[in-house]
């Protein structure tokens, strides 16, 4: 299935339709930081050059897809994760935007001018890493290439579809033990590749607020192992 323009066009509009209705996108589990260092991600979202989609929904575009990196398995905070592009705020940035498009640019080397900026969502508390995370929502009218520039940074940048997030198959709750507490939340395998956490909550609640989800199986459990 080739999503033509018209459909790309809804995508874009049903993404800035979700931010618009306040925090129904906001993943539903709050955490406490203690003076927080301010921080943004490019939540990115475009189109697949040529490579399909496996599915048969016909609600999002085939080749609509999300930008994603995996980092560095050596990094002090969230190694090996897979997370948006994205970073600590400089005093050169001028909003959380300028951060989002510096830190990605500096990570995948995307071109910024290819990138359209819809909106800056609400600040989300990150306590693992002591962030406070303004996700950033954009569309990619024009793609450039990515791939990882530091790999003691990011090991690998890639297009996830947005179809493939979205297929029940491929999604399960995600349990992480600590301290004698365990942690649920949404969490999505993409052919072996899992994303869990921050990251896939912000995705989970951004689909919701879209409606774009389809009816996934939550009791389906997987412990997430670091």
């Amino acid at each position: 299935m080739t999503a033509d323009t018209r459909t790309l066009r809804g995508a874009r509009a049903e993404l800035l339709a979700a931010v618009r209705r306040g925090d129904a996108w906001v993943p539903p589990y709050p955490q406490v930081v203690n003076e927080p260092v301010p921080a943004a991600v490019l939540m990115l979202f475009g189109r697949l050059d040529g490579i399909p989609a496996r599915t048969d929904d016909v609600t999002v575009a085939a080749d609509l897809d999300v930008l994603l990196q995996r980092r560095a398995s050596t990094l002090s905070s969230h190694p090996g994760q897979v997370s948006f592009p994205g970073g600590r705020s400089e005093p050169e940035d001028a909003d959380a935007a300028a951060t989002a498009l510096r830190e990605a640019q500096e990570e995948t080397g995307l071109d910024p001018a290819g990138v359209e900026v819809l909106a800056a969502l609400p600040d989300l508390p990150l306590a693992a890493s002591n962030h406070l995370v303004t996700p950033v929502l954009a569309w990619w009218r024009a793609p450039s290439h990515v791939a990882a520039v530091d790999h003691a940074e990011t090991v690998e940048v890639f297009r996830v579809p947005v179809a493939q997030l979205l297929d029940p198959a491929n999604r399960f709750t995600s349990t992480l033990s600590r301290g004698g507490m365990t942690f649920r939340g949404p969490a999505f395998d993409i052919d072996g590749t899992i994303v869990w956490g921050f990251t896939a909550g912000v995705l989970d609640g951004l689909f919701e607020a879209a409606g774009w989800t389809r009816p996934w199986d939550r009791s389906v459990e997987r412990p997430i192992t670091l």
